[in-house]
């Protein structure tokens, strides 16, 4: 089970004892190159500026955090309230959080290939989800690309057609997914 030190912003997995040093920590600004880049090498057919991920670290950095193997950034992940049944379009800014937001959004979660396979990814999904339910929220949501469906309905979402959401999904492109995990509250 992965955890969060609220006090050092890190996230580590307890159960599984790694070769290499590896830890989920807070989003730093100077991090959002590193970031950046990490985006353009894992989602090429899915481009956003860095703004995007400057603008969630700013609204939400409680959401906002970078994987490290021995202290090299390696993957992270950008999550934030947000409206229900209503992903922001790719590479778009939100501008504001939502006053009364009844999901958690899970705009990014990208790992290098080298990052993978470790529990990483489960383990920060674990602690959103974490996140999610002491802050009150019934679900996280997402939109998922790069063939990623077996993992995130590894993680407890399930694919959600909408029509209304079908216009924002055309963003992205014909594979992309909205999925959404319900939580116990």
């Amino acid at each position: 089970m992965a955890t969060l030190d609220t006090a050092t912003g890190i996230i580590s997995d307890r159960t599984r004892e790694m070769t290499q040093q590896s830890v989920w920590r807070a989003m730093r600004p100077d991090d959002l190159g590193h970031v950046h880049a990490i985006g353009v090498h894992v989602h090429p057919s899915y481009p956003e500026r860095i703004e995007v991920y400057q603008e969630r670290l700013r609204l939400y950095p409680n959401g906002c955090y970078v994987f490290e193997i021995n202290n090299e950034i390696y993957g992270y992940v950008i999550s934030h309230p947000w409206h229900p049944m209503r992903p922001p379009k790719l590479d778009s800014l939100v501008v504001a959080m939502p006053t009364f937001p009844a999901t958690f959004y899970i705009h990014d979660l990208a790992l290098l290939p080298q990052a993978r396979g470790n529990g990483a990814g489960a383990g920060a999904v674990d602690v959103l989800v974490d996140h999610a339910q002491a802050i009150g929220l019934a679900d996280i949501s997402l939109v998922a690309v790069n063939n990623s469906l077996p993992f995130w309905r590894g993680q407890g979402f399930e694919t959600i057609s909408d029509d209304a959401i079908t216009a924002t999904l055309s963003s992205y492109d014909d594979d992309a997914q909205f999925m959404v995990r319900t939580l116990d509250i």
